[in-house]
C-alpha cells in the first residue's frame, strides 16, 4: 500500500509550512542543532514540514532525550536483588518490598518553571511526579521535595519560595497525598536559579503494576483525563536551555495544574487498570501527546494513527504542533484491549472525566497523525526516543580553576573563635540548618494516617504499610556545598548521608532515584561537575547495595551574578528508598532521659572544618575542599548502627551532618526538651569538633543499663567511639562552661525562618 502524501497545512501565525519550507534556520529556533536537522532529514528521506520538526524538537530536548547524559548515566548500578523495573524501563523505579507488595518512587525537577512561575511551576512538579506513580498502578502514600533557594534576605528569593511553598502544599494537599520530608537548601547561586525537585512514592501489589507501551493492531488508543489547551506548549525545549531576562516570554511554557482533576484521575486510572481493559498506559508529561505516542510505540514495537481533531481541546483553533506538544496537566494516553472500549469510557463516565477515542494502534513503528482528515506527520517512533534515533553525546570537560585553588586551604591558618556560644547560636538559626517549620505548617502531613515521624522524628520519614509489619524509610539528600568543593566526593557523601539517615532510623537501604541539577553541558567546566557527580554517585551506591531506579536529568540551571552568568552550586539530589523489616525498630533522633550518655561513633577525631557551614557562613571563607569522607569507614559505621538497634542496645541516632557536632547534639535535645553536659576532645581543635563537617560520624544516647551491650557490639565492630556526657534536664554544659537551657537555643532554631520571612512581608 503506497503511503499517504503530506499536505501542506494551515498553522497560524502566518506559517504555511510546505516541506521546502522547513530550513535550518527554523530547526535552530526550535532549539535543534544543525547536524540534527541534517538527521532528521536522513531519517524521514525528505525535509520535514513544521509539525514533524516540532515533534523531533520535544523529543530530542535534553529534557526528553537525555542527549548529553545518558551515555554518563548507562554506567550508574542499576542492579539489586528487590529490583521489579530498572532504570528506564518505566515511568518510575519498582522495588519488591516483601509482603507481596512493591514500592514505586522517583524524583523529578520542576527548576525553571518554577523560576518563572513559582506557585504553577512547583505544583505542576508535584501532579507530574504522583501521575508517574499511579500510571503504573501504584498508589501514591507519600511525598518528598528538595528545594534550593537564594539569598533568604532578597525580596526575589522570597518571592519564589512563597510561591513555590504554597504550589508544593496546595497541590499536595487538594490531592490528599501526605508531604512527609524534604530539605532545603540556601545559597546566591540559586538566586536566579531556584531547583525545585519533587519526590512521589506509592505502593502496589505485585504483578498488578500496567506498563508504559503499546501493542495490538486495531487496539483503540485513548486520551482521557484534561482537556487539552496551549499551556505547556513547548515546556521540554524550556526546560532544555538557559534561563535568561527573557525566559518571562516564555511564561506559556509552564504548565496549569488541577489537583482537584488529578485526585479524581488517579481513581478513575486505578479502576481502570483493575478492569483488565488496559494494554497500557502513560502519563502526558514533557512534550505531551508526541512523547507519549512515540515512546509507548517503540517500547512495543508498533505504531498508531491518531486523529488529532479528536483530541479534547479547552481553547479554540489549536494547531497540530500545539496538539502535539501540549503540556496540559493530568492526561493520560491509555491503550485498551479492542472489545473493551465501553469498560473504559464507563469508569470515565463514572469519575465524570474526559475520554476520548483518538486513534488506533497499527502495524509496524510508524506514527501517522491527521487533522481533520489531513496527514500532518509521518514519523518513525523510534527515530523520535531515547535509546532509539534520539541523539546521543558525550560533551568535553575539564577541571574548574578553582577546584585547584580550593586545597590550598590551610585549617591552621584559621584563627579559633573567641567565644564557641556565639557560634553555635549563628548556626542553629542559619537558614540551612534552622527549622523549615515555616514550609512544612503549608504542608498536609498526616492526611492517609501513615506518617509515623510526626511524634517521633527521626533522620528519615518512616511511613507506615498498613497492611504489614514493615515501614518504609524515605529521605531526600544533597548538600550542594560538598558537591561545588568535589562532586565526586560530595555525591558520595549525599548518598552516605541518605543512606546514613535511613540506618539511623531502623531501616535498611534498598535503592535510589536521582534529580540531577547541573550548568550548561556546553560549559566543560559544569560537565565536569556533571560527570564527576557521576562517578562519586556509582561508587557509593555499588558500596551500599542500593541501585539507581531512575529519576531525572536537569541542565542549564544558572544564574547571573554581577556581570557573570555562573552555574548554581551542582545539586545531585539523592532520593533514597529503604525498609524497616519491624515497626519497633523506629529510632528516633531525640534524647530521653536525664543521665543517658551520649556518645558518638566514626570518626569522631577528624580535625576538619573543610566546606562546613561554619567556615563558609560564619567564617566567610567560600572555597575550600570537601570534608573527611572515607567510604569504607562510612560502610562499617552504618553495620554497627543498624546492629545497635536491632540489639535494643541505644534509644537514639542522629547523623552529624550540617552544622556539625553541635547542632546534632542540639537537635537531639529540641525533641523532648533535654540537655546535654558535654566535654570536647583535647586531640582536636575545638571549633573543628564542635562545628567542623567531617563525615561518618553518628550521636547516639545510651542507658545505663544498655551500656555493656553497648560497648561489646561498637567493640565488635571496630568502629571508634568517644563518651561526650550525658543528657541533662535542660541544662547546657560545654567543657564546664554554662550555655544556658536548651529552650534559649530551641527560640532561635523554631523562629529564624519565619521572622526572616515576617521581615519582609511587612516592609
Amino acid at each position: 500500500m503506497p503511503r499517504p502524501v503530506l499536505k501542506t497545512v494551515f498553522l497560524g501565525k502566518n506559517y504555511f509550512m510546505a516541506e521546502q519550507q522547513v530550513t535550518v534556520e527554523t530547526a535552530q529556533k526550535l532549539g535543534l542543532l544543525p547536524e540534527e536537522f541534517e538527521r532528521i532529514k536522513e531519517i524521514l528521506g525528505r525535509t520535514p514540514n513544521f509539525t514533524e520538526l516540532c515533534a523531533y524538537s520535544g523529543m530530542w530536548s535534553e529534557h526528553c532525550s537525555y542527549k548529553n547524559s545518558i551515555k554518563w548515566l548507562k554506567t550508574l548500578p542499576k542492579e539489586g536483588p528487590h529490583m521489579l523495573a530498572k532504570a528506564g524501563e518505566e515511568n518510575a523505579g519498582l522495588v519488591d518490598i516483601g509482603d507481596g507488595w512493591a514500592c514505586a518512587f522517583k524524583i523529578e525537577s520542576h527548576n525553571h518553571p518554577s523560576a518563572i512561575e513559582p506557585y504553577q511551576g512547583a505544583a505542576t512538579g508535584v501532579g507530574g511526579i504522583n501521575r508517574d506513580i499511579f500510571t503504573m498502578g501504584a498508589r501514591p502514600i507519600a511525598q518528598l521535595n528538595s528545594l534550593r533557594f537564594g539569598n533568604i534576605e532578597t525580596d526575589r528569593t522570597q518571592w519564589i519560595m512563597r510561591g513555590v511553598v504554597k504550589g508544593i502544599g496546595d497541590y499536595g494537599n487538594a490531592f490528599g497525598v501526605p508531604t512527609v520530608g524534604g530539605e532545603v537548601f540556601f545559597d546566591d547561586s540559586f538566586e536566579q536559579n531556584p531547583l525545585v525537585n519533587a519526590m512521589s512514592v506509592g505502593i502496589v501489589k505485585v504483578g498488578r503494576t500496567i506498563s508504559a507501551t503499546s501493542y495490538g493492531v486495531g487496539n483503540p488508543v485513548y486520551i482521557v483525563g484534561s482537556a487539552t489547551g496551549k499551556d505547556g506548549i513547548g515546556g521540554a525545549a524550556f526546560a532544555s536551555g538557559d534561563l535568561t531576562e527573557d525566559s518571562k516570554k516564555d511564561l506559556p511554557a509552564v504548565q496549569v495544574g488541577d489537583p482537584f482533576q488529578e485526585k479524581l484521575l488517579l481513581e478513575a486510572t486505578l479502576e481502570v487498570i483493575e478492569s483488565g481493559a488496559v494494554v497500557g498506559m502513560q502519563d502526558m508529561g514533557a512534550a505531551g501527546i508526541i512523547c507519549s505516542t512515540s515512546e509507548m510505540s517503540a517500547k512495543g514495537k508498533h505504531g498508531m494513527r491518531i486523529d488529532l481533531d479528536k483530541v479534547p481541546t479547552r481553547q479554540a483553533g489549536m494547531q497540530p504542533y500545539e496538539l502535539l506538544l501540549s503540556e496540559s496537566q493530568e492526561r493520560m494516553l491509555v491503550v485498551v484491549k479492542k472489545g473493551q472500549e465501553a469498560v473504559i469510557e464507563k469508569i470515565f463516565d463514572k469519575w465524570d472525566l474526559p475520554c476520548a477515542k483518538i486513534g488506533e494502534v497499527t502495524e509496524g513503528g510508524q506514527l501517522t497523525f491527521y487533522f481533520h482528515g489531513e496527514l500532518v506527520a509521518d514519523l518513525p517512533a523510534e527515530s523520535l526516543v531515547l535509546g532509539g534515533g534520539a541523539p546521543q553525546y558525550e560533551r568535553e570537560y575539564k577541571e574548574p580553576a578553582y577546584f585547584a585553588e580550593a586545597k590550598k586551604f590551610d585549617p591552621n591558618n584559621v584563627p579559633q573563635p573567641d567565644n564557641y556560644k556565639k557560634v553555635a547560636e549563628y548556626l542553629i538559626a542559619h537558614p540551612n540548618i534552622a527549622s523549615k517549620r515555616w514550609i512544612y505548617h503549608q504542608y498536609d502531613s498526616m492526611v492517609g494516617t501513615v506518617n509515623m515521624s510526626t511524634n517521633k522524628p527521626c533522620d528519615a520519614s518512616i511511613v507506615n504499610l498498613k497492611e504489614t509489619n514493615k515501614a518504609l524509610a524515605l529521605t531526600v539528600d544533597c548538600n550542594s556545598r560538598y558537591v561545588q568543593a568535589d562532586p565526586e566526593v560530595g555525591t558520595m557523601i549525599a548518598v552516605s548521608e541518605a543512606a546514613r539517615n535511613i540506618v539511623c532510623s531502623g531501616g535498611e537501604p534498598s535503592a535510589i532515584t536521582n534529580c540531577l541539577n547541573f550548568g550548561n553541558p556546553y560549559n566543560p567546566e559544569a560537565y565536569w561537575q556533571f560527570v564527576g557527580a557521576i562517578k562519586g554517585m556509582s561508587k557509593a551506591c555499588e558500596k551500599f547495595k542500593t541501585p539507581v531506579t531512575g529519576g531525572n536529568v536537569s541542565f542549564y540551571n544558572q544564574s547571573k551574578i554581577g556581570d557573570k552568568t555562573i552555574p548554581v552550586f551542582p545539586t545531585p539530589t539523592i532520593g533514597m528508598l529503604g525498609i524497616l523489616e519491624d515497626k519497633s525498630l523506629q529510632t528516633g533522633i531525640g534524647f530521653q532521659s536525664e543521665g543517658d550518655g551520649i556518645y558518638v561513633l566514626g570518626n569522631v577525631l577528624q580535625s576538619c572544618i573543610n566546606s562546613s557551614q561554619y567556615v563558609y557562613s560564619y567564617l566567610g571563607i567560600k572555597n575550600t575542599p570537601a570534608p573527611y569522607f572515607n567510604l569504607d569507614e562510612e560502610y562499617k559505621l552504618h553495620q554497627l548502627v543498624k546492629a545497635l538497634i536491632r540489639k535494643k542496645a541505644i534509644v537514639s541516632a542522629h547523623d552529624v551532618a550540617d552544622g556539625g557536632l553541635i547542632c546534632t547534639l542540639l537537635e537531639s535535645g529540641f525533641v523532648n526538651h533535654k540537655g546535654f553536659n558535654i566535654h570536647t576532645a583535647i586531640e582536636v581543635r575545638k571549633d573543628a569538633f564542635l562545628f567542623g563537617e567531617a563525615q561518618g560520624r553518628v550521636v547516639v544516647s545510651v542507658k545505663q543499663n544498655q551500656v555493656d551491650a553497648f560497648v561489646e557490639l561498637v567493640n565488635q565492630f571496630g568502629v571508634s567511639v568517644l563518651l561526650l556526657g550525658t543528657v541533662t534536664a535542660g541544662e547546657l554544659m560545654v567543657d564546664g562552661e554554662p550555655w544556658g537551657v536548651i529552650e534559649d537555643f530551641e527560640t532561635l532554631y523554631f523562629t529564624s525562618i519565619e521572622k526572616k520571612m515576617e521581615a519582609i512581608a511587612c516592609s
